[in-house]
């Protein structure tokens, strides 16, 4: 009997033989691929540096990577993860990274154990932990120029945190990164974990004072997005029986003045299971009406949140990741959602009168977009950005072979690139100018990689 295919065999065959044309069909389990379905770059080709692959006529470069020293003269810490960018002046661009760093990789942290590092930032930590061990989560900023293709300045923003995985750029400017723990006070930590945080997206250096935004609830965060129109906060939780959460802002912008944290429900469908592992009850491709419940005791000192939004008839998502909002809704990734638990992607259209009264007139509406049933072609989708032309760009979480998938808003599925070796993508985001993409290789060694080609292919 012959052995199943590897995922990176499977790969390489149907890259070059067809460029993902069409490969969408099998994602949403249906026929074959065809030639005539093309819908992205073309074939992806190897990489003389075995770094990442590209199609024809895009190329890369790395920067910031860990362990460099950083003007301000923290280093660059390890573990890089979501992130996004935000137009700098004279026409720059300013990111602003996650760092998904725990204590036990300390050595890897903006401090690297040197206790002059520590003490200078100090002052700022969100929390100190004692000093032994210290929390190196946190945010760096970096100026990069995309007419030169160059990093011009990258500091220490934020730190005193746990494992900051992703977040989500808001309007008005600034960086909302979360917490992917719910780690609490006592022997090793001055303070509770498990909450977020905002960051200016500024270009002056300067570590801006942790302060948890605890009126949006304290659980295992993953991504935020926020809705431009009505300045709501959507937030997904990374864990296997996780809830979809808003945030209602009481001063729209103004995150610190507090608000009110719902969980989504499907309407006349209490506790609906939206993960699809045991039987199909959350159909592919059918917009569901949906209500928000009110959560009360949101920080949550027993890590029950879920449990009490769901037994209240929330419904349940398989490891809520990603979240970007684009083309007019909320898209957001489930990382094993699905029969096989490849992963999902749903998207969440707002009501227009959403967070308001009238919203019981016409209600947001909950739409599984993907379900992959092919692991070579989409598996642990994780965090995801909307490009310039509409699609979304979703970075994969796979040990073997992680890949930048692009989803047409149609539902067609084409890889972008894949990294040549084991490691996390994260962070996909572009440039204002809409010229580069940039995206995180997390480990080995991490670093942040500037991706140029003729998107005007897809911008057509």
């Amino acid at each position: 009997m012959s052995k199943t295919p590897s995922r990176r065999a499977f790969i390489q065959k149907s890259a070059l033989a067809l460029g993902f044309a069409g490969l969408h069909r099998y994602v949403l389990g249906s026929s074959s691929p065809s030639a005539k379905d093309a819908i992205g770059f073309g074939p992806l080709l190897d990489d003389p540096k075995g770094v990442f692959k590209l199609p024809k006529g895009f190329s890369y470069s790395s920067f910031s990577t860990r362990g460099e020293r950083m003007d301000d003269g923290f280093f660059v810490p390890g573990a890089h993860d979501g992130m996004a960018a935000f137009p700098g002046p004279n026409g720059k661009t300013i990111l602003v990274r996650n760092h998904e760093m725990s204590p036990d990789r300390g050595e890897f942290g903006p401090f690297v154990h040197q206790d002059a590092l520590y003490e200078k930032a100090k002052p700022y930590l969100y929390d100190a932990s004692h000093g032994t061990p210290y929390c190196p989560g946190g945010t760096t900023t970096l100026i990069y120029n995309t007419k030169t293709q160059s990093l011009e300045q990258h500091s220490l923003s934020l730190s005193g945190t746990l494992r900051n995985c992703s977040g989500g750029p808001t309007p008005w400017g600034s960086w909302i990164t979360c917490e992917e723990t719910i780690a609490g006070k006592g022997d090793r930590f001055e303070q509770d974990h498990g909450y977020c945080f905002e960051v200016p997206a500024s270009s002056e250096m300067g570590l801006t004072p942790g302060v948890a935004l605890k009126a949006m609830g304290r659980f295992n965060h993953e991504a935020v997005a926020v809705d431009p129109k009505s300045g709501i906060v959507y937030l997904t939780e990374d864990r296997p029986d996780g809830l979809l959460y808003r945030f209602i802002p009481k001063t729209p912008g103004k995150m610190i003045d507090g608000g009110k944290l719902q969980a989504l429900a499907v309407k006349d469908s209490s506790g609906l299971d939206t993960r699809n592992w045991d039987d199909a009850a959350m159909p592919l491709g059918q917009p569901i009406d949906t209500v928000w419940l009110d959560l009360e005791e949101v920080e949550s000192p027993d890590d029950d949140l879920r449990y009490r939004g769901y037994n209240a008839g929330a419904a349940r998502f398989a490891r809520g990741e990603g979240m970007s909002f684009g083309n007019g809704v909320a898209y957001f990734a489930c990382t094993n959602g699905g029969p096989k638990r490849f992963g999902q992607i749903f998207k969440y259209q707002p009501s227009e009168y959403e967070g308001t009264p009238r919203e019981a007139e016409s209600p947001g509406r909950l739409e599984l977009f993907i379900e992959s049933q092919k692991s070579q072609l989409l598996k642990s989708c994780d965090n995801l950005a909307v490009a310039p032309w509409g699609d979304v760009i979703v970075c994969e979480d796979d040990g073997e072979s992680s890949a930048l998938v692009g989803i047409t808003p149609e539902g067609g599925i084409y890889h972008l690139g894949h990294i040549a070796f084991e490691s996390e993508l994260a962070g996909a985001c572009f440039s204002p100018d809409g010229s580069t993409l940039f995206v995180n290789l997390q480990w080995n060694p991490g670093t942040t990689l500037a991706i140029t080609g003729p998107w005007e292919q897809r911008r057509g």
